[in-house]
C-alpha cells in the first residue's frame, strides 16, 4: 500500500495551516488531490478584479500541485465553485476566464470539469475556488 504524503504550499498554505489546520495537497502513489484553491495572495487577500482572482486561483493550483510533485499536465479532474454573477447562471465573465486559463495551461488536453454555483465560499470576498485531481506520470 502506498504511503500518504501531505503537503503545505509555502506562503499562503503555511498561513492557512496555522489558521485553519489543514494541508493543501495529498499524494498517494501517483495520485494527487488538492484542497480548493482561491485567488488569494500569500496574505490571504483578494483582488478587486474577478479575472485576476480566477487567474490567481489557477496560479495557486499550480503552486500547490508543485508541492506534491505534479503540474497542470497531470490534471484529470477539475471542480470549480463560483459565486454566480447573475441570478440564473454562473456567468460569462467566470466562464470566459476559466476556459482561457484551461487553454493556456493545458493546451489541447481537456480534463473533466464540474462547475458549481454556490451561495458562499470559505473567505469573505472570495468568488471562485478550484479543486483538482492529478495522476502523475501517465501517458497521454
Amino acid at each position: 500500500m502506498s504511503e500518504v504524503e501531505l503537503s503545505i504550499t509555502p506562503g499562503y498554505g503555511e498561513k492557512l495551516y496555522e489558521l485553519l489546520h489543514y494541508s493543501q495537497a495529498l499524494r498517494v502513489g501517483n495520485r494527487v488531490e488538492i484542497s480548493g484553491q482561491g485567488g488569494w495572495d500569500d496574505d490571504i487577500t483578494f483582488p478587486d478584479s474577478l479575472e485576476e482572482e480566477i487567474v490567481r486561483a489557477f496560479d495557486n493550483v499550480e503552486r500547490t500541485l508543485a508541492t506534491a510533485g505534479a503540474g497542470w499536465r497531470d490534471v484529470v479532474t477539475v471542480d470549480s465553485f463560483h459565486i454566480p454573477a447573475e441570478d440564473d447562471t454562473i456567468g460569462d465573465a467566470h466562464n470566459r476566464v476559466m476556459v482561457e486559463q484551461f487553454r493556456k495551461r493545458m493546451g489541447d488536453r481537456s480534463p473533466i470539469w464540474t462547475q458549481i454555483g454556490v451561495a458562499a465560499l470559505g473567505a469573505p470576498k472570495m468568488r471562485v475556488e478550484i479543486k483538482v485531481s492529478a495522476i502523475v506520470g501517465r501517458d497521454d
